[in-house]
């Protein structure tokens, strides 16, 4: 059965990014039907968020993972699964844990087929929520709009940056810019906070710099990169020899292969030469509407050979 109880007493420095996602990003109605997907790390937000949709008055159902099967989870539990084919509204609320990538897989296909508007955080922690949560996503959606709209006229990026990134990517028209603001819709959900437009490139090559942090659950582990930054070498889409070298001076592949993989789309047999590029996002959140922190300008998606826009 769903954990319909309120999990946590709600904090009330929590409310206004609630009330962000469930009002400006989602829209959430009083007719709809939502499921939140949380843990028991994450409960105090999911306690905001359900907050918030009790204060709309749609019908919710939440579920905590650990409640439903043990982490790190091999699949999404069917309970879940079943409940979110019911709901016009999704969020996933929780913290990744390694090899997790599949079961989240498993969601977002439910999410994908019954075009549901799904709010991703993972990883959503307190001072995001403070943050970059309460952002002005109609303002990142002009933004964003805007940048999406001068992108599609162009055929090629070039990114520099003062630490040494100088990177270009070659672009094509027959792939697609798609944009994820913040404002989610049923045809493509999206990450929150959001506030990026991304592509597949047709070929990239030069040096990017990763001074800040590398995703998903590494984020935790490696912390923040910038006093000993991850240089990345790309030729014809293909990392070069020295950045395996740089990975492995990291511990990066000292996680196990199975991981490694499926996580965090490294894939170490020939380890340089099963790499690619699979995407180039460009970031529309900055300071002026709503962060207090800038983060980043342009950021780079590494995955096994395959493409992210070509659909």
């Amino acid at each position: 059965m769903p954990d319909r109880a309120h999990l946590h007493p709600v904090d009330q420095e929590l409310l206004p990014g609630a009330h962000n996602a469930i009002e400006t990003c989602l829209r959430l109605k009083p007719h709809e039907r939502l499921t939140i997907i949380t843990d028991t790390f994450t409960r105090d937000i999911a306690a905001a968020l359900q907050s918030e949709v009790e204060r709309v008055g749609a019908e919710y159902s939440l579920f905590v993972l650990e409640h439903h099967a043990r982490r790190p989870l091999s699949y999404m539990p069917e309970i879940i699964l079943d409940d979110l084919a019911m709901s016009q509204v999704s969020i996933f609320a929780a913290q990744s844990q390694p090899g997790e990538l599949s079961s989240r897989g498993e969601m977002t296909a439910v999410v994908n087929h019954h075009h549901i508007r799904h709010a991703h955080m993972v990883n959503i922690n307190r001072q995001i929520m403070l943050e970059g949560m309460r952002a002005d996503f109609c303002a990142v959606d002009e933004l964003s709009q805007r940048l999406v709209e001068h992108a599609r006229q162009v055929d090629r990026i070039t990114c520099k940056t003062p630490h040494g990134t100088e990177f270009v990517a070659e672009l094509s028209p027959k792939l697609k810019w798609l944009k994820t603001s913040g404002i989610i819709a049923r045809d493509k959900w999206g990450n929150l906070p959001g506030g990026e437009i991304f592509t597949t490139p047709m070929n990239t090559n030069g040096v990017f710099v990763v001074d800040g942090v590398v995703g998903d659950y590494l984020c935790e582990r490696f912390g923040d990169l910038k006093s000993n930054p991850l240089t990345i070498e790309v030729e014809d889409n293909r990392p070069l020899t020295k950045t395996a070298i740089e990975w492995a001076n990291l511990r990066l592949v000292q996680t196990p292969p199975a991981h490694i993989s499926s996580d965090t789309s490294y894939k170490t047999k020939n380890f340089p030469g099963y790499i690619s590029l699979s995407a180039i996002r460009m970031l529309s959140t900055p300071a002026q509407i709503g962060l207090r922190k800038r983060t980043s300008t342009v950021s780079v998606g590494i995955s096994i050979s395959g493409s992210m826009a070509s659909k």
